[in-house]
């Protein structure tokens, strides 16, 4: 099972693999000594590849520091000190603590990024670990959000409170929360809206489901998740920022990792915004949203 896991994760990174790796095990191989000009040529390769000019300064700043410390000066033994530096900013201060029931994962992100069906991944996920879940479709501005939704509920097998489209999205959430403490939910997922382009009335939508969740739910633990499309790049980071001046975000879902080559944004975003990225998806199977894992993926990078 782990091995299939890998296995999809580094199918997944191909392009960022063929972008990133395959230029860096190039330059490595080519190059005759450790200066400058290797250093510029590899900051230019990690810039192109999505990791965004402050991380990649970062990177080069670690690499200079590692390469003095191990006295090394054969450029092909600087591909271990790479994957190491990358490694430690994807671990920085990661915890991974365990999981307290029940909890209300409130799920945020633009349309089009793939959230409604991130959710759906997430809920198959949990009801695999014998978790009981709930839906509540409060995403309900969006024309088809509600019933894409329920589509994912009968696949992952859940089930899921929805109202009318256009209704208000707390009450959605309050229904649900009601419709989760008498059926003693684990988990209750949440689909609420993005639409970033009018921030007050984001905010104040999520300011109002936030009180309904601390008043009616005060048992359970909250985890606000970011939904961002890896296929975007920098912009990505870019969006995260946006959201982040609206409400605190305790993770990032990185979807279509497949489809790109700029995987490195991972990176990037772990050290830009120093937000846990939770899930990352690399395919389109209810399988291929992935819990993040640095050293499996900077193992699938290189």
């Amino acid at each position: 099972m782990l091995d299939s896991f890998f296995d999809k994760l580094k199918s997944g990174l191909n392009k960022t693999r063929n972008s990133l790796t395959d230029k860096v095990n190039e330059l490595f191989n080519l190059a005759v000594s450790i200066d400058d000009d290797l250093y510029d040529e590899l900051e230019e390769i990690l810039i192109t590849s999505d990791i965004g000019m402050d991380t990649t300064i970062t990177i080069i700043d670690k690499l200079k520091e590692k390469i003095r410390e191990n006295k090394i000066n054969d450029p092909e033994k600087i591909k271990p000190c790479l994957k190491e530096v990358i490694r430690e900013i994807l671990d920085k201060g990661s915890n991974i603590t365990a999981e307290d029931y029940p909890k209300v994962m409130l799920v945020i992100g633009v349309n089009g990024v793939g959230k409604t069906t991130s959710i759906g991944k997430i809920a198959s996920k949990y009801k695999k670990d014998n978790k009981k879940v709930l839906l509540a479709a409060a995403d309900t501005f969006r024309a088809a959000a509600i019933d894409q939704l329920e589509i994912w509920s009968n696949r992952a097998g859940v089930d899921i409170v929805r109202h009318q489209e256009g209704s208000d999205p707390a009450a959605v959430v309050y229904d649900a929360i009601q419709a989760a403490k008498a059926r003693r939910v684990d988990v209750l997922l949440c689909d609420t809206a993005g639409r970033l382009h009018n921030k007050k009335n984001l905010m104040d939508e999520l300011a109002k489901i936030n009180r309904i969740i601390d008043r009616e739910y005060g048992e359970s633990t909250k985890e606000t998740l970011l939904v961002l499309d890896g296929t975007t790049g920098q912009n990505a980071i870019i969006q995260a920022k946006q959201f982040m001046e609206v409400c605190p975000i305790d993770g990032i879902i990185l979807t279509k990792l497949d489809g790109t080559a700029k995987g490195g944004v991972v990176i990037s975003i772990k050290n830009t915004l120093n937000i846990p990225v939770k899930y990352i998806g690399v395919g389109e199977g209810i399988e291929d949203l992935q819990e993040f894992d640095s050293q499996a993926f900077t193992d699938a990078l290189f």
